[in-house]
């Protein structure tokens, strides 16, 4: 069992009913006593501090830095003294405005019928109720990012990892996130049947790894690249991925790689729900990101009648080469 803003439990058949009843009491009515709070909250000034001084934080706090615009909510970072003024009255607090049932979804699989399992959360959570207006969870949009280029020294690496990222203007919920989806499978998600690993690894050899992330959210969206390789190949790695996005921009895709990326999407779709955990999480995701229960057939059905064409339109409206933020890890770039 655990709790929290996510929680969970895993009980045996015929333990169901008894576990569910824990879950609850443990989320509704939290003890939160005062020595606990101490304990914690010293905890966690000493992790916050070695945080924050930590290269990898810096390189990722360097990135949002130049993504977001000034007082965005995502710069905001926990110090050492905030948490250490903070009491248990604001715990508290916390857990009044936050913990509500109106934000929460909760999914049960397992050994389990849906006639047990209805009225058995009904029992322990049927009560629960929330006062006043729902807190505001999600990040707002943002305007497209400027390029910018920040170094973040670790003497642990002999290497850099780079970063190479941008805000998008597009949503999950846009028609183009598919086709981008299916274009971003054509760079680097077939390892070394991909675009820029065949022309950043194994024709150039600049770079040890290279991969692509397209994560799109409600109101704002990131498209990153990320590869590893020796200090003087870093602009000559990213030149590589300059042409190859503007190549994706201005001439279509093959037939071969169009097929080998729909593939690819499809097949990684029931691989997805192969155990309940799998099963279950994505239900949660699904919830929380205001999607249909059916959207993995929806989607897979998108992926199939993307076209190249479509694809090239897709690149040539929402990425933009020259406007990424670059952050290395590591020795000094060349």
């Amino acid at each position: 069992m655990s709790a929290g803003t996510s929680f969970s439990l895993q009980v045996p058949e015929d333990q169901f009913d008894r576990g569910v009843q824990l879950l609850a009491e443990n989320l509704l009515a939290p003890a939160l006593p005062d020595e606990a709070f101490t304990v914690v909250q010293q905890e966690t000034i000493s992790a916050v501090t070695g945080q924050l001084q930590s290269p990898a934080h810096l390189a990722r706090r360097a990135m949002r830095t130049a993504l977001y615009p000034k007082g965005d909510p995502a710069l905001r970072q926990p110090t050492p003294e905030s948490v250490r003024t903070l009491t248990l009255d604001d715990v508290k607090a916390y857990y009044r405005q936050v913990f509500r049932p109106d934000m929460t979804t909760i999914v049960v699989i397992g050994q389990v019928t849906p006639e047990k399992a209805k009225p058995t959360i009904e029992k322990y959570f049927g009560d629960w109720t929330a006062t006043g207006p729902k807190p505001e969870t999600n990040f707002p949009p943002v305007p497209p990012n400027p390029p910018a280029a920040s170094a973040v020294p670790d003497a642990s690496r002999v290497q850099d990892e780079v970063t190479l990222a941008q805000t998008l203007g597009l949503t999950r919920s846009h028609p183009d996130y598919y086709a981008l989806r299916v274009g971003n499978q054509v760079l680097s998600g077939a390892a070394f049947a991909s675009r820029l690993f065949r022309d950043l690894r194994e024709q150039s050899g600049l770079v040890y790894s290279v991969d692509t992330m397209l994560d799109a959210g409600k109101n704002r969206s990131i498209f990153a690249v990320f590869y590893a390789c020796d200090p003087p190949n870093v602009s000559k790695a990213r030149g590589l991925v300059e042409r190859d996005l503007r190549e994706m921009q201005t001439r279509p895709v093959t037939a071969a790689e169009l097929k080998q990326a729909k593939t690819l999407l499809i097949r990684r779709i029931p691989l997805s729900t192969s155990s309940t955990d799998s099963i279950a999480a994505e239900l949660l995701d699904l919830s929380a990101r205001d999607l249909p229960l059916d959207e993995p057939f929806r989607a897979a059905t998108r992926y199939l009648a993307t076209t190249a064409a479509e694809v090239q339109a897709a690149f040539a409206k929402w990425i933009r080469p020259g406007d990424f933020v670059q952050v290395t890890l590591g020795p000094k770039p060349e």
